[in-house]
Formats: structure tokens, C-alpha cells, sequence
């Protein structure tokens, strides 16, 4: 490993933390690519000046955040980097493909079904219409990242699940002439149930961030409603905060 790593000793920073920090910017600049191996904990230390049991605190909390793994026979391995998306509107396909994630896209449900009380309230439909609901997988680099399930009034535009899984779905609503102007969106987390653990990669019970969305066009008409389910060991939600005057 070529990295140029150092440690400030006379920092108040914890000499883990400080070498965990470097590791993580490494991988998330692409400096430590997917599947690029760390070398082992003994020649790092050496390396460093520093103890044995700090290095491996420094890598465990990486391999805590879904950075890196541990394989037997292989080492330290980069996994990748963890998705940071910020809170505007964009969708998850875009971000993924801005962070050089690779996104694909697996369509498991395309089909058109009655508006329940939620998506009706949602589009400003009436409870019982037809609305068209898509249910995805979203992956990066061949690994689930997100469930996604969206609702759309149905005459809006042609949903092809080739289409669908070929790029996203912000996208394929630009190309057929809708602005999307706004939306409102909430943010939560949860416990995943053995089902979901299974679709996204993650034992039952493991933490999943959700978020809800409904968006509108520039003439405020809804144009779609989503609930989706993120990987909170992958993924997480970037906040800019501003001091009000």
C-alpha cells in the first residue's frame, strides 16, 4: 500500500481515529479502490510507530461502517465506499453514478394498481384509482443498496422495465418533457424484517434508513410518491445547516 499516512501525536485527536480518518478519505477519494487489500496490521503499525491493538481499532471502526472486511486467507479488503446523499432533489441513480458507484437497477414489480388512502392523499387522486406502482432494487457495484417503491399516476408517461433498469426514473420523467420543481420528503429508520434483510443483503433486525417522498412538477401538480429502504450500513443523508440570523 502506497498511501501516505502520518499521525500527530501531540493532537488531542486519538491516534486510532486520526489513522481511521486517513484510511476512510483514501477510500472515499478512490485512492483505495474496491477489493485493493490494506497489508497486514503488523507492517502498518511498523510502519506508523504506533501499537498493534491501535491499528486494529482504527480498522475495525472501518470494517464497523461497511468500508472494509475481513476475508479469511485474503486480508483487509476494501468493500466501498459509503454513499453520502445530500437532501435535495435528486434521484439515487444520479448520485450513485456522480460517486462512481456503478448503479444498476432490477425491476420486480411494473404494474398498475389501485391508489390506497396513502398514495391517493399523496398524488391528489381519488382513494381506489388506478395509479401505476414500480417496485426496484438499486445496486452499486453488483450489491444491493436500496428497495424502492413508487407510485405515478398512470396516463404521466410509459414505464418500460428495460427503460427502468437502462437509467433512472428522474431521468426518464425529464426525457418525457416533465420539470420537476419541488418535493416533500421525510426521513426515518427502522428495523429490517427477514424479508427485507434478504432482498437488501442484511441480517433481520439490521438497521434500514427509510424516506418518503412525494414530488411535484413546476405546474405543482403531484408526479409521483415514493417509499424507499436504504442499507444504513451503505448509505446515509448529508445535511447543510444554516444559522438563522
Amino acid at each position: 500500500m502506497s498511501l501516505q499516512l502520518s499521525v500527530d501525536r501531540s493532537s488531542p485527536v486519538p491516534l486510532y481515529f486520526q489513522l481511521s480518518q486517513q484510511l476512510e478519505a483514501a477510500i472515499e477519494h478512490g485512492t483505495l479502490t474496491p477489493g485493493s487489500l490494506l497489508g497486514n496490521e503488523i507492517e502498518l503499525a511498523g510502519r506508523l510507530g504506533l501499537s498493534r491493538p491501535t491499528v486494529r481499532q482504527a480498522i475495525q471502526s472501518l470494517v464497523d461502517k461497511g468500508l472494509l472486511v475481513r476475508r479469511r486467507g485474503v486480508g483487509t479488503q476494501v468493500v466501498h465506499s459509503q454513499v453520502k446523499r445530500p437532501l435535495e432533489l435528486s434521484s439515487l441513480y444520479d448520485d450513485l453514478e456522480a460517486a462512481g458507484q456503478r448503479p444498476a437497477t432490477r425491476v420486480l414489480v411494473n404494474t398498475v394498481v389501485p391508489a390506497s388512502a396513502e398514495v391517493a392523499a399523496a398524488l391528489g387522486v381519488a382513494e381506489g384509482s388506478d395509479v401505476h406502482r414500480v417496485e426496484r432494487l438499486r445496486l452499486a457495484h453488483g450489491e444491493p443498496m436500496a428497495y424502492l417503491c413508487n407510485y405515478l399516476p398512470p396516463e404521466l408517461l410509459e414505464l418500460d422495465s428495460e427503460q427502468m433498469e437502462a437509467t433512472g426514473l428522474y431521468r426518464l420523467m425529464r426525457a418525457a418533457g416533465i420539470t420537476l420543481h419541488s418535493a416533500r420528503q421525510s426521513v426515518g429508520a427502522r428495523a429490517a424484517t427477514a424479508e427485507e434483510g434478504e432482498r437488501l443483503g442484511e441480517p433481520e433486525g439490521a438497521p434500514l434508513l427509510t424516506m418518503q417522498r412525494t414530488t411535484f412538477d413546476d405546474t405543482g401538480r403531484a408526479v409521483e410518491f415514493g417509499s424507499h429502504m436504504y442499507r444504513a450500513s451503505r448509505y446515509s443523508f448529508e445535511f447543510q445547516l444554516l444559522v438563522r440570523p
